[in-house]
C-alpha cells in the first residue's frame, strides 16, 4: 500500500474540526501552532462557520480542492461513510482516532474492524489507526496529531513509530529529541507497524528508525525491512513490550497483537543487527545519540576523558561491566599527554586529566586532539555533568575547545559524546550547542555504557556474514507426530548431518547376525516412534559385543518394552556402533509461530540442565553465524581447548548446525521441533557424532 498521501500529503482535511479539547480541537490547535502555510488545510464541520476564526466547510465534498489526507476526529460509526465521501475527492490516506474495533476484544469490535479493513481495500485508502494519536511529519510540517505538547522546534532525523500514542508524546516532550516523523500506529490492522518501518528505512531524511512495538503482525515483512536497514547500515532501535508473562498479556490486550516468543524476537534482532532497548529512556537516549553523531565510529574502541579520579573510576568500572573496550594509548599519545597534563596526573585510558585544562579552551583542545589522534581510539567520551544553572565556568572553555577540534578536523573528526555523572536537568543552551556540532549528551554511566555496548555491537555487525532471511511457516496444527530415532536420522542425513550407519534388527536372529559381523561395540535401542524416552522403559543396552550378548540384549529390551509400553508399535531394535566420547552438546529446533524455526545450541549435561547455557538463532544460518552462536556460550572455552585439553572440531560442529538449519528451513511448514542430544564433538579434524535424534512434525504435514 502506498503511504505517500498518508504521510506526505499535499492537502489535508480535518473532519470534526472543533474548538473543544479533544481530537478535533487539539488537531486544529497543532495545525494553527505549527503550520504557517495553511492554504491547503481544510477544517470540516457540518454545523460551524468557523473554527478558531478559520472558515469551515460543511463536508469534504464542499472543499474546492482534491484531498490527499483526511484526519477523522469523529465517532466510529461515521468513519466508513466519510471514507467513501473522501475517496471521491481523491483521498489516499486517513488518520482514524476512533476506538471500538478489534482492540476491544468484542464480536462487535471485530466486525467493525473487518468492515473498516474491507472499506480501506476497496477504496485504496491507507489508514493510520484506528485508535491512534495520529502523526507529525516534521520534514514537510504536516500536523495530524491529536495530543498537545510544548511548542518548540523538533525537526531532526529520528523517525519514530509507536503502537502507543502516549509514548509518542513522551518522546516529543523530551527537550533534546528531534524527529523526521513521529507516528502513532494505534490498532495498525490496515497500515501496520512494519509498513511504517519500511517507509522510514527508505526515507532519506530519517537517520535512525525508532520503534515501540507490542507485537509483530507480519514476520516476513518485518524481516525484509530489517534486512534492508542492515544492508543500508541504518540503525533500527526497538523497544518491545511482552518480555514477561504479564507484559505479553498487556500487549495483547492493548493492540490484539501476537507477542510471539520473546527469546525468538531477541534472536531475530541479533540476526539483522537491530538494537533492542529495555525502556523509553534508553530508546530515547539511544536514538538521540545515533542521530546526533555526524558518523558512526570506524572501530568500537573508546577513550574516556574526565576531570577527576572519581569520574574516571566510574567510567572504568561501568564500562568494564558492559564490555566496553578501552585500548591502551600508544607510547606517542602517553608522551604527549604527560607534557600537557599537570605533573601529578597519570595518563591512562580511561583518563583522569584533572580539572586544570578545562579552564583553558586551547589546552583542552590540545588534550582532546591528542587523544583523538591515537590510532587505537574510535570514539572519545567526555565526562562532565552539565547543570541547568551554570556556576562553574568550565563548560564555556570545554565547549570552545571541543568546537575548535571538531571544526579543525572536519570530516576526519572522530565521534565524541558527553557523559554526565548524575541526571540533573541539563543546560539547554549548551545541549543545543553540542547537538549542532554533533556531540550528544548521554545519560549517566549505567545507561550510557549500556548504550555504548549497543553501539559497539552495531559497529562490529557485518551483514555480509549473515543470511538475512527467516523461514516463517504456515499451516500449523494442534496435532503432532514423532518420528523414530532411525527415521529422524535418515531425514537429517539427507541434509548433510553426519549420522552413523545403522541397521534395524526385526528379530533376535538378525540382531545376533549383525553383532557377529562386526568387531565394534554396539548400542542397541528400541526403534519406535511411540517411545521417545527409550531409557525410561528399559529400551537401551550399550557396549554389546558378539552374537550372544546381542541375543540377550534383544530379548531383555523386548521384554521391558512389552511390559511398560504394550501399546507401542515396534519396528525392531536399532543397532549402531558405539560412539566414542567427546564434548557433549545439544542442538535443538523449535518452530516459532511467527518467526519460523529457531536453532538452539548449548553444552550438554549439566550446562544445559543447570546453567541454561544456550544460544538461540533463526534458521537458516551461515557457518559464521553458527560460530557466533558458539562464541556466545559461556562454556565455549571447553570447545576451544581449555587448560590443555584438545581443541574440538568447531568447524564440523558449525557445519552440523548449518545443516540442521537448512533442514528446518526446508521443513518450516511441517516441522514442530527437533532434538539432537547428545551430539559428541571430537578433536579437531575428527568431526562429530550424533548419538540420538528426534523430529516432531505437525500431523497434517506428514
Amino acid at each position: 500500500m502506498n503511504l505517500t498521501k498518508l504521510l506526505k500529503p499535499q492537502s489535508v482535511a480535518v473532519i470534526g474540526a472543533s474548538e473543544k479539547e479533544g481530537f478535533g480541537g487539539d488537531v486544529c490547535r497543532n495545525i494553527l501552532s505549527y503550520v504557517e502555510d495553511r492554504s491547503r488545510v481544510y477544517f470540516i464541520h457540518p454545523k460551524r462557520e468557523t473554527v478558531f476564526d478559520v472558515p469551515c466547510y460543511k463536508s469534504v465534498t464542499d472543499v474546492p480542492d482534491t484531498v490527499d489526507l483526511m484526519v477523522i476526529c469523529t465517532s466510529q460509526k461515521t468513519v466508513i461513510p466519510l471514507l467513501r465521501e473522501g475517496a471521491k475527492k481523491g483521498c489516499g490516506g486517513a488518520v482514524v482516532f476512533a476506538s471500538g474495533y478489534g482492540e476491544v476484544g468484542t464480536d462487535e469490535g471485530r466486525q467493525n474492524e473487518a468492515e473498516l479493513i474491507a472499506a480501506a481495500k476497496e477504496l485504496d485508502i491507507a489508514i493510520m489507526g484506528p485508535n491512534c494519536a495520529g502523526y507529525v511529519n516534521y520534514i514537510d510540517n504536516v500536523q495530524a496529531f491529536a495530543f498537545i505538547s510544548e511548542k518548540r522546534d523538533r525537526k531532526g532525523s529520528v523517525g519514530v513509530v509507536s503502537q502507543s500514542g502516549q509514548l509518542c508524546l513522551s518522546l516529543m516532550d523530551c527537550p533534546g529529541m528531534r524527529f523526521s516523523y513521529s507516528i502513532s500506529a494505534g490498532n495498525g490492522k490496515i497500515v501496520q507497524v512494519e509498513d511504517y518501518m519500511e517507509f522510514l528505512v527508505n526515507d532519506e531524511n530519517t537517520k535512525v528508525v525508532s520503534v515501540y512495538i507490542e507485537g509483530v503482525k507480519d514476520a516476513g515483512k518485518f524481516a525484509a525491512v530489517l534486512k534492508k536497514a542492515a544492508e543500508m547500515k541504518k540503525p533500527v532501535v526497538i523497544l518491545k513490550a511482552g518480555r514477561s508473562a504479564k507484559g505479553g498479556a498487556i500487549a495483547a490486550s492493548h493492540t490484539g497483537s501476537l507477542s510471539g516468543s520473546d527469546a525468538s524476537f531477541d534472536a531475530v534482532l541479533k540476526k539483522f543487527g537491530a538494537i533492542r532497548v529495555d525502556d523509553l529512556e534508553e530508546l530515547m537516549a539511544m536514538s538521540l545519540m545515533l542521530s546526533t553523531l555526524k558518523k558512526i565510529p570506524d572501530k568500537a574502541t573508546f577513550a574516556s576523558m574526565n576531570l577527576s579520579g572519581g569520574e574516571t573510576g566510574i567510567c572504568a568500572d561501568v564500562g568494564s561491566l558492559n564490555g566496553v573496550e578501552y585500548p591502551d594509548f600508544t607510547d606517542e599519545t602517553l608522551k604527549s599527554l604527560k607534557e600537557q597534563l599537570p605533573s601529578y596526573a597519570s595518563p591512562n585510558n580511561p583518563l583522569d586529566m584533572t580539572a586544570s585544562l578545562s579552564y583553558d579552551a586551547d589546552l583542552y583542545a590540545g588534550a582532546l586532539r591528542t587523544v583523538m589522534d591515537d590510532p587505537n581510539i574510535g570514539m572519545v567520551l567526555i565526562g562532565y555533568t552539565l547543570l541547568l544553572d551554570i556556576a562553574d565556568p568550565a563548560i564555556h572553555y570545554m565547549y570552545q575547545g571541543i568546537e575548535k577540534v571538531v571544526k579543525e578536523k572536519g570530516d576526519a573528526c572522530k565521534p565524541i559524546a558527553m557523559i554526565p555523572f548524575a541526571e540533573n536537568t541539563r543546560n539547554l543552551e549548551y545541549q543545543d550547542k553540542l547537538f549542532h556540532i554533533g556531540v550528544p549528551i548521554l545519560p549517566p554511566p549505567v545507561y550510557a555504557f549500556k548504550m555504548l555496548r549497543h553501539l559497539a555491537d552495531f559497529i562490529s555487525y557485518c551483514p555480509e556474514e549473515k543470511t538475512l532471511e527467516l523461514a516463517p511457516g504456515t499451516g500449523k496444527s494442534d496435532q503432532t507426530i514423532a518420528l523414530s530415532e532411525h527415521d529422524s536420522k535418515v531425514e537429517l542425513g539427507k541434509f548433510g548431518v553426519a549420522v552413523s550407519k545403522e541397521v534395524i534388527a526385526a528379530s533376535v536372529e538378525e540382531a545376533a547376525a549383525f553383532a557377529a559381523s562386526t568387531d565394534e561395540a554396539l548400542a542397541m535401542k528400541i526403534e519406535s516412534a511411540d517411545i521417545l524416552h527409550k531409557s525410561d522403559v528399559g529400551g537401551v543396552k550399550l557396549n554389546i559385543r558378539g552374537a550372544e550378548e546381542a541375543k540377550a540384549a534383544y530379548e531383555e529390551i523386548m521384554k521391558n518394552v512389552t511390559e511398560k509400553k504394550p501399546e507401542a508399535k515396534i519396528n525392531g531394535i536399532l543397532m549402531v556402533p558405539m560412539l566414542k566420547s567427546g564434548v557433549e552438546m545439544i542442538i535443538g529446533v523449535n518452530n516459532d509461530p511467527q518467526f519460523g524455526p529457531m536453532i538452539m545450541v548449548g553444552m550438554g549435561g549439566v550446562f544445559v540442565e543447570v546453567f541454561k547455557d544456550v544460544a538461540l538463532y533463526p534458521a537458516p544460518l551461515s557457518e559464521a553465524e553458527a560460530l557466533e552462536m558458539l562464541r556466545s556460550l559461556k562454556s565455549f572455552r571447553l570447545l576451544n581447548g581449555y587448560r590443555g585439553s584438545a581443541k574440538c572440531d568447531i568447524k564440523a560442529l558449525c557445519e552440523t548446525i548449518v545443516a540442521i538449519g537448512n533442514y528446518a528451513s526446508a521443513h518450516k511448514d511441517t516441522l514442530k521441533e527437533l532434538d539432537i542430544n547428545p551430539l559428541f564433538v571430537y578433536s579437531e579434524g575428527e568431526g562429530v557424532g550424533v548419538a540420538d535424534a528426534l523430529i516432531v512434525k505437525y500431523k497434517e504435514g506428514v
